[in-house]
């Protein structure tokens, strides 16, 4: 329980922290710091997991006017489609197989990381056209959240910006209504096969909300070095997706 307790809360931390790349390090905890023997239980446990945390911090940011409500539902709504489709993909991969194409997942996710954020330019209103580009984005990202049970929010952000001009802090908050979508959509879909520890997820979830917390406190006091913050978070995923890789690797291969 309590090695389940502080593996939520080191990702809530990092979540509230950093605002992204955290969820990428929920199956590999609970694969090899809780001990979730199941690469498919540990992916559909963490899908709700972040989930449920995301739907919480989404609260925290609609409270302060972040939210972007109808290009956040649209982009929900069509990516849960590629969710449904990518999950039920995931489930019928050999774990050890997901779980070696999740390293190099990792790797990109770190490197995105390390990249200079967008420029923020003109927020559009929404139109067909706005619609369409962001419906298109969140058709690929909804797949990709749901093929590997993460919530995406690295793609998410960037997509939003990309196909709307909103600022980032309106990104992060309306990402937020999909990251919880997709999760719970994959989750469901998971659960459906019996591959959710709920006890494991209920304590998962608990050290979250406390980590989220205390990682947006930590945020606003140093907010001059979020670029230092970024590159630190990198590099503990990219040691992370070494490890991930070499214990897949060796049980796909050996």
């Amino acid at each position: 329980m309590l090695e389940a307790i502080a593996s939520g809360g080191l990702v809530g931390f990092t979540l509230g922290l950093v605002g992204g790349g955290g969820s990428i390090l929920a199956t590999p905890l609970l694969l090899y710091v809780v001990g979730v023997r199941d690469p498919h239980a540990a992916i559909g446990t963490s899908a709700l997991a972040v989930s449920v945390n995301a739907y919480l911090n989404l609260l925290a940011h609609a409270s302060k006017g972040h939210v972007r409500w109808t290009c956040g539902l649209i982009f929900a709504a069509v990516g849960l489609l590629g969710t449904l489709a990518g999950s039920s993909l995931g489930k019928r991969m050999d774990g050890h197989a997901l779980l070696f194409l999740f390293g190099f997942v990792m790797v990109a996710v770190g490197l995105l990381m390390l990249r200079p954020r967008p420029a923020e330019r003109q927020e559009e209103r929404p139109n067909r056209r706005i619609c369409l580009r962001t419906a298109f984005l969140a058709l690929g990202t909804g797949a990709a959240s749901g093929f590997f049970g993460i919530g995406g929010g690295f793609l998410i952000v960037p997509a939003l910006m990309a196909g709307t001009g909103m600022p980032m802090i309106n990104a992060v908050g309306t990402s937020l209504l999909s990251v919880g979508t997709f999760g719970l959509a994959t989750a469901a879909n998971y659960a459906l096969s019996g591959l959710i520890d709920w006890p494991v997820a209920g304590e998962f979830i608990a050290g979250g909300a406390l980590g989220g917390a205390a990682g947006l406190l930590m945020a606003v006091r140093l907010s001059a070095y979020r670029r230092a913050l970024d590159s630190i978070l990198a590099v503990l995923i990219f040691a992370v997706a070494a490890y991930v890789l070499i214990r897949s690797g060796a049980d796909l291969f050996g």
